[in-house]
């Protein structure tokens, strides 16, 4: 296969659609693959190829591209656990930016490298608007000849990529990152539910956060989602909550102590059995809303095992 040969793309969800739409209107060869193939249109438009099978698009493509929602999704995608999976990645670089469990990724590399393929990780930090804008922020791991050639691939989707070493690295840096995003958007919304509560101007605690040292591109987008009542998806709760069982068990694993991780497990498993499961993660103040009703009738907030 070329050198040269397009690059192919996988998964087109909440993520993955905008960010294959910046490659391919920058001018890069794409060749796309989505289970739901209405999802394809907007890349075609673009100048995507659409291939008919995954099968297609890895003869096509050398390097390969991955947004997929779990492990489950990767194995399917690879033939991982049949015979054709030598073949599907023998020569080939395989590009992970959907976000795993470290364990699995390390694991998913070794079978990869033995098969004679290559493994990047590539996760990136960033909800659905940065994706659409690309500015997102890559991580790194991998050979070091691999993540050069990809740190050139993923210019028009990330504002900024940094390398993290060898796999799983990248992931481990991507849950460190997100234990602090986490924590803080749902302390984002326990201090809004606390000021609402108070009866407080809440135009008033808007713009004394917007005007303070805490201020950031993502309180300010949250805080008007809020005052909106706008919880449309930008990170979504399914997500959030997936993310956040991935950094409490790599914390179990490493012998870590994580307890505010282990209160935002309730909150957003709260939220999710809410039945807001698609909101965005802002939403967690209804699950707090919630607890505070709990705490008014004196029967206490609900206890959930992590």
């Amino acid at each position: 296969m070329p050198q040269d040969s397009p690059i192919g793309f996988i998964g087109l969800g909440t993520m993955g659609a905008p960010m294959a739409l910046n490659l391919a209107r920058s001018g890069t060869p794409l060749v796309v693959w989505n289970r739901t193939q209405d999802r394809c249109a907007p890349l075609k438009q673009a100048g995507a190829t659409i291939a008919s099978d995954t099968a297609e698009l890895f003869a096509r493509c050398e390097t390969v591209i991955l947004m997929l929602e779990n492990d489950t999704a990767t194995d399917a995608v690879l033939c991982r656990r049949s015979q054709h999976f030598a073949t599907r990645v023998a020569d080939h670089t395989i590009v992970s930016m959907g976000t795993v469990s470290a364990d699995y990724s390390k694991h998913l590399a070794d079978d990869i490298r033995s098969a004679g393929g290559r493994y990047v990780e590539a996760p990136v930090s960033g909800s659905r608007k940065p994706a659409e804008a690309g500015q997102l922020v890559g991580m790194l791991a991998g050979a070091p000849r691999d993540r050069a050639r990809l740190r050139e691939i993923l210019t028009p989707v990330c504002k900024e990529i940094f390398d993290c070493g060898a796999v799983p690295a990248a992931l481990h840096m991507k849950l460190a990152v997100n234990t602090f995003l986490i924590t803080m958007v749902t302390g984002l919304a326990e201090a809004a539910h606390f000021a609402e509560r108070h009866g407080l101007d809440m135009g008033r605690f808007t713009d004394i956060l917007n005007a303070g040292p805490m201020a950031s591109d993502v309180s300010r987008i949250k805080l008007a989602k809020l005052s909106e009542h706008d919880f449309s998806r930008q990170a979504g709760i399914s997500d959030v909550l997936k993310n956040n069982r991935l950094v409490v068990e790599a914390a179990r694993d490493a012998g870590i102590a994580s307890p505010l991780m282990d209160a935002c497990l309730s909150l957003y498993s709260e939220t999710e059995g809410l039945g807001l499961a698609e909101d965005d993660m802002i939403s967690v103040i209804h699950a707090i809303e919630a607890r505070s009703e709990l705490a008014s009738a004196g029967t206490g907030a609900p206890s959930h095992d992590a």
